[in-house]
């Protein structure tokens, strides 16, 4: 069994490991378990980012003299995307070149 994103594998069951997990899942049911716990895996992963992404910017925004944002995630989040001093986590975290350090 093949896990892919954008058409790339990006996990992969032989089929012993795929009868081993069997043996706790009803083999009836196996795909649908399977795919429920990749988009709670993914899910989980949006929810406790944007929970960060919250913690992290809404006293930003407060400081800058924003008064109100919006209850909607998306636009909530695109709201601190579209802030000058946003950076990504690649951004932010980017090492510095050997030249500089």
């Amino acid at each position: 069994m093949k896990f892919l994103i954008n058409d790339k594998v990006v996990f992969e069951l032989s089929e012993i490991q795929v009868k081993v997990i069997k043996d706790n899942v009803f083999s009836e049911e196996f795909e649908k378990s399977m795919a429920d716990r990749i988009g709670w895996l993914i899910g989980k992963k949006y929810e406790d980012s944007l929970k960060n992404l919250k913690d992290e910017w809404i006293p930003k925004l407060k400081e800058s003299g924003v008064e109100s944002v919006p209850l909607n995630d998306e636009k909530f989040a695109e709201l601190v995307f579209s802030q000058k001093d946003y950076k990504s986590r690649s951004e932010r975290d980017k090492p510095l070149p050997d030249n500089i350090k």
